[in-house]
């Protein structure tokens, strides 16, 4: 044989060895076990009424009172059960780009009805990579879903502050 191809069979051994090893690798602990089957679906909050307005704009004052309090200046959003946008507010100097990651947040945490950081811990944490295909997901901390008398009824999402 030649050394080219001597080179080439070691090669593809090498990766073929390295790939069933890391296929081998067990998940971090603490990790959920993704075969188990749950007793009853987890996340599965029902849908209420969709919060008003005045109670959406009435979240947005609270947020923006503990803001100033910490000297933050913040977006804001409070969208409905199904991700659409209710109220939304930036602060004096609140970054930009932060009022739509605000918007994506509330609405990724209506929508699965989760708060977000169940997405960051998914991925950071266990290194669930897949919940990144997910459509419409942020794995950021910061969206946390709505809910009145056990029932979604919004979500809110901030960003421009620190997690």
């Amino acid at each position: 044989m030649t050394s080219p191809m001597l080179t080439a069979m070691a090669l593809a051994a090498g990766l073929l060895a390295a790939s069933n090893a890391y296929a081998q690798q067990q998940a971090p602990a603490g990790a959920p076990d993704l075969n188990a089957v749950p007793d009853k679906m987890p996340f599965a909050t029902p849908y209420g009424a969709p919060i008003t307005m005045e109670r959406a704009q009435s979240l947005v004052r609270a947020a923006v009172a503990e803001a100033d309090k910490r000297g933050w200046a913040m977006n804001i959003a409070v969208v409905d059960p199904n991700g659409d946008l209710v109220t939304f507010a930036r602060m004096d100097g609140a970054l930009l780009a932060a009022g739509a990651i605000s918007q994506h947040k509330a609405r990724t945490a209506a929508r699965y009805r989760r708060p977000t950081h169940a997405f960051e811990d998914g991925v950071q944490k266990f290194g669930f990579s897949y919940l990144l295909t997910l459509d419409d997901v942020i794995a950021v901390r910061g969206g946390i879903p709505l809910i009145e008398d056990g029932k979604l009824i919004g979500a809110i999402g901030c960003s421009g502050g620190t997690g």
